[in-house]
């Protein structure tokens, strides 16, 4: 599913962040663990298409991402890719199905109110379906923003501090649910923190 091979990128001149060689198979959960400032979301934000290397080899699903241009990027992670940031970035003038279903579509999906439904359902929010953004809380939120990141069935589940302003037991709902809701679709999970309360949860683990 992924394979890291001499993997680097600067922003703009700035100090260049060397990735260690990687590889995560197809269905596995992984973590990536390091302090503040050293290049996890970055490292993060390559995997999934967001930033493109400035040097390297970085293979997802089969497909080299440093060789796609910015609109094959765009359309590889709409097919393949779900992404939780470590903010929701949830459309506000939307409910919360909308949302997803607005995933579908952006991800040349077809727009489907019953897998949104059952979606939500698995995560215990489908009361919150016709809710707009602002009148959930910030916990819900986190919820749909799961909910967004599989709504597609992607191959590549990837998760940004998803725990940090957490405390211990919804620390631990959030990865069981990442975890669950990988291995319900069938996803590879790759969650990037500074939170060394969830490093007991994962086997493949790359320390920057």
């Amino acid at each position: 599913m992924l394979h890291i091979k001499e993997l680097k990128h600067s922003y703009d001149g700035s100090a260049m962040i060397n990735y260690p060689d990687w590889e995560v198979q197809k269905g596995n959960h992984a973590i990536i663990l390091g302090n503040s400032g050293c290049g996890k979301t970055t490292l993060l934000h390559l995997i999934g298409g967001l930033t493109k290397p400035t040097g390297g080899y970085l293979e997802v699903a089969g497909e080299d991402l440093s060789q796609k241009s910015n609109t094959s990027l765009d359309h590889f992670r709409g097919v393949n890719i779900g992404i939780v940031f470590q903010k929701p970035h949830l459309v506000r003038s939307l409910t919360v199905k909308e949302n997803l279903t607005l995933s579908q579509y952006l991800g040349q999906k077809k727009i489907d109110g019953s897998r949104a439904d059952e979606v939500l359902d698995r995560l215990g929010i489908k009361e919150l379906a016709n809710r707009k953004i602002h009148q959930i809380s910030q916990g819900q939120a986190q919820r749909v923003s799961i909910a967004r990141a599989v709504i597609n069935s992607p191959k590549l589940l990837l998760a940004d501090e998803p725990t940090a302003s957490l405390d211990d037991e919804n620390c631990k709902k959030v990865i069981d649910l990442l975890k669950s809701e990988a291995e319900e679709t069938g996803a590879t999970l790759i969650v990037a923190t500074h939170d060394h309360r969830v490093k007991s949860e994962f086997q493949n683990q790359l320390n920057l």
